[in-house]
């Protein structure tokens, strides 16, 4: 069976996806009633939500959990099983093998299309070679400073454009697939 890896991901124009102390604020600059900027649609083709352990904390202090109904899965190293909300514990699991094995883990389960959310994650998908598909949605606003979306890449990534989109918000959104074969021919 086929499995398939994105990252559906806001960051600012200088490459943060918070704030240093985790705020999201600047990203409601871009907030519109009508315009999900695709993401529902995106969802609608996840059966697993797999997030970092900073992305869980930050999501359960949202006013109330945005995933009802979908697998998510929170590699962590750290989190135990009593730091998941009882509300959630039928819905959130707690992993902690490395990407190549959690991913075949899921594979094995059922999973057809895997969603990876949270800055390290995604980066330690990258250095694996896990991450099929990159969604990057650009805010125009510049932090300054802050949690930087990629971070301890071993070395050049190429993508393959796909498409951009803009939006009247100002908001850009490209989608990527990660180039393998560019990597692959690289290598000989």
């Amino acid at each position: 069976m086929s499995l398939s890896t994105s990252a559906y991901l806001a960051t600012s124009l200088d490459g943060f996806i918070a704030r240093a102390d985790g705020a999201l604020d600047w990203l409601e600059q871009v907030a519109c009633e009508d315009e999900d900027y695709g993401y529902a649609d995106f969802m609608a083709t996840v059966d697993v939500l797999l997030m970092g352990s900073a992305t869980f904390r930050k999501v359960l202090s949202f006013p109330e959990w945005p995933y009802v109904g979908l697998r998510v899965v929170v590699a962590s190293r750290s989190l135990q099983p009593a730091d998941i909300p009882a509300a959630l514990r039928s819905q959130v699991e707690l992993s902690a093998a490395a990407p190549p094995r959690l991913l075949a883990d899921l594979r094995t389960s059922g999973a057809r299309h895997v969603y990876v959310d949270g800055g390290r994650l995604v980066s330690a998908f990258l250095r694996a070679g896990l991450l099929d598909r990159l969604i990057l949605n650009r805010v125009p606003a510049l932090l300054g400073a802050g949690i930087p979306l990629f971070s301890g890449l071993d070395g050049d990534i190429r993508l393959q454009h796909q498409s951009t989109r803009a939006y009247a918000s100002g908001l850009l959104q490209s989608s990527y697939l990660i180039n393998r074969a560019a990597e692959a021919a690289e290598q000989l």
